[in-house]
């Protein structure tokens, strides 16, 4: 809305009552001064022109209010330690309590002292709230959840990360403990490169962290403590990471509820051991506590779907850091609302010129490749990828209709047209030619249940080409997409990647489309991406090493499916390889390591060996996106 004025003071006053207050209400009076415009279309209807073109009378209203907990006590005039949401005592936020209202606040000031309010109900009696100029809003009721500052900043990186490292310390003597934290640091670095994974090279090791950092620790936190921590604390951490990439989901229901309402349980038992070990005294936390009323805002609210406030946070490097800088710094704040009225007005006016054709819309650079490919299939999807495999970049958010996945090899060939006993050279695959002759065969004769030497097609002739890559597009609303789900991700086999090892990636692969989940699916690793001409028909496939499941069920204290590399049953030293279709792959997955209990890597490894046969096992890890939370499960 504007720039709210800071209270400054000498050192003698900054911490008296009354000055506090003076903040607090100060900052009231200014958002109520900024909605002074708007209050009288609160109650009598104003005719305003609608997106659709339509001119409808409008009667304005507060919608929810989304900041991080010191803002939400300032805005709801609670105390520090209080919850926000509900009357829950700070001494003991775990009991159940009624709901925190502006009207229940009123009526205990009738009848309370302010030091009694302050003390019993955690209320700062002496301030108005700006929404009490605002009729049928109430400021308790506004407060919505804060993914960023609730969540992932506060529970899993401020609590739960730190709990773990004392956790360690009260388990081993400090000179084992430092041993053990290193290298849990140094397994986070030996995470395998992936599609916008944030790179972790000297572990946890730096002091500035972003709510980005916090959320790519989160995605690969998990299997490296496990063995250096008891399995309670590692279920704790598990199930408090599928509460947030549930209640990140898109869309909720009744069900998905109900999961969000079963993985917080679980996080409430296995957060006990904290307790058990002395890390903690109690859960009087109400970040933590906060989590107790999710389920609840979002049947109010609706799915959060990442709304949280890293989204205004980024908007105050447009509105204050560019500006700042582009200032004389002297007097700059006028200078600063200048910028900022221009920028408002330059944006009004291409919206305009837009709209009366006077100029073209803004368009991705996706969009404007999209635009210059014609097909005669699905069109929207086909086009966009078409247009994210033409950028050498690891994807993201692009524009199309919601329609089927599709993967796409890369326009740019690093061997083009070579015979098959050259690739065989080329990609070290001594049986490349038979690996070639059954894909051929099964896909010439998809009902066929077996291959006899005798009808197997000659391949002698084919000319294959190598891609480096491929671009997998598909629907994946809960994370950063375009405006219709929309969401590409590059997958990379590659004898050399930035100037280093070879990177090759892993897909998951549809093998059992009846069955839900990683019981239909099947995880490879890419070695090849080909494409060749048979008869008058182009192939696009890929060569993968492939591996197999252990067990039937995921892991029990990180519920992650668990991988072993499969080999040839006539040669046990031979990975079990094979060339499939494109058709047949999803998108990327992500492999880390089974570390062992306790167990200390030799140095000098980088993340180009996490997924090489010195591991005995791997984890499917299903939090590295939330489009692959919701498929690997």
């Amino acid at each position: 809305m504007g720039f709210l004025p800071i209270a400054k003071t000498d050192k003698l006053h900054a911490t008296g009552e009354a000055f506090r207050n003076f903040r607090r209400q100060l900052s009231h009076s200014a958002i109520s001064g900024m909605l002074k415009s708007l209050r009288q279309a609160f109650t009598i209807p104003e005719v305003n022109r609608c997106p659709d073109g339509h001119f409808r009378r409008t009667i304005y209203g507060a919608g929810p209010y989304i900041g991080d907990y010191p803002e939400q006590c300032m805005l709801s005039c609670i105390v520090q330690g209080w919850c926000p949401k509900c009357m829950a005592p700070s001494k003991d936020l775990e009991q159940d309590a009624i709901s925190r209202t502006q009207k229940l606040a009123d009526q205990l000031a009738e009848f309370h002292e302010l030091g009694e309010l302050w003390a019993k109900f955690g209320i700062v009696g002496d301030i108005v709230p700006f929404t009490a100029d605002i009729p049928r809003a109430d400021i308790n009721e506004l407060i919505s959840p804060d993914l960023l500052h609730q969540l992932i900043k506060g529970c899993f990186q401020d609590h739960l990360v730190t709990w773990i490292e004392e956790l360690i310390r009260s388990l081993h003597p400090k000179a084992e403990a430092d041993r053990i934290l290193d290298e849990i640091d140094y397994r986070i670095s030996l995470a395998a490169p992936f599609a916008g994974i944030r790179r972790f090279p000297k572990g946890r090791g730096f002091k500035q962290w972003t709510g980005d950092d916090s959320k790519a620790l989160m995605k690969i936190y998990l299997p490296a403590i496990e063995g250096f921590v008891p399995d309670e604390a590692v279920r704790c951490l598990r199930s408090f990471i599928e509460f947030i990439y549930l209640a990140r989901r898109n869309i909720h229901d009744t069900t998905s509820l109900a999961q969000m309402d079963q993985a917080l349980a679980e996080f409430h038992q296995h957060r006990k051991i904290f307790e058990e070990h002395g890390i903690r005294l109690d859960f009087n936390l109400p970040r933590q506590h906060s989590a107790r009323h999710w389920t609840l805002l979002i049947r109010e609210f609706g799915a959060p779907n990442g709304l949280c406030s890293s989204i205004t946070e980024s908007k105050h490097i447009k509105a204050v850091k560019k500006p700042w800088r582009r200032s004389n710094r002297y007097k700059a704040l006028q200078q600063m609302l200048y910028i900022n009225q221009r920028l408002d007005k330059l944006s009004a006016a291409r919206t305009d010129f837009v709209r009366r054709e006077m100029l073209e819309p803004k368009r991705s650079r996706q969009s404007t490749a999209a635009e210059k490919a014609e097909y005669s299939i699905n069109y929207e999807l086909v086009a966009a990828a078409a247009a994210a495999a033409s950028l050498d970049n690891d994807g993201g958010p692009i524009e199309g209709n919601d329609v089927p996945s599709e993967v796409l090899l890369s326009t740019t060939v690093s061997h083009r047209k070579m015979g098959v006993n050259q690739l065989a050279t080329a990609l070290a695959q001594d049986n490349i030619a038979a690996l070639l002759q059954d894909f051929l065969f099964y896909q010439l004769h998809p009902d066929a249940i077996s291959t006899a030497m005798d009808t197997l097609p000659d391949v002698s002739e084919l000319r294959v080409s190598v891609h480096p890559s491929a671009v997998a597009v598909f629907h994946a609303p809960s994370d950063l997409c375009g405006t219709q789900g929309l969401s590409s991700e590059r997958i990379r086999a590659v004898s050399s990647w930035q100037g280093g090892a070879g990177r090759y990636d892993c897909i998951f692969v549809v093998t059992d489309e009846s069955m839900p989940g990683m019981l239909g699916l099947d995880v490879a690793q890419v070695g090849a991406f080909l494409s060749f001409g048979h008869g008058s028909q182009v192939y696009n496939c890929a060569l993968v090493s492939w591996f197999s499941r252990l067990g039937e069920a995921p892991d029990e204290a990180t519920r992650m499916w668990m991988l072993e590399a499969a080999y040839r049953d006539d040669d046990e030293s031979q990975r079990y390889c094979s060339v499939i279709s494109m058709d047949s792959v999803v998108r990327a997955a992500h492999l880390m390591p089974i570390f062992g209990n306790s167990n200390y890597l030799p140095r000098g490894l980088t993340p180009n060996h996490t997924l090489t046969t010195m591991f005995r096992g791997w984890y499917v890890n299903k939090f590295i996106d939330h489009h692959a939370f919701e498929l690997a499960f």
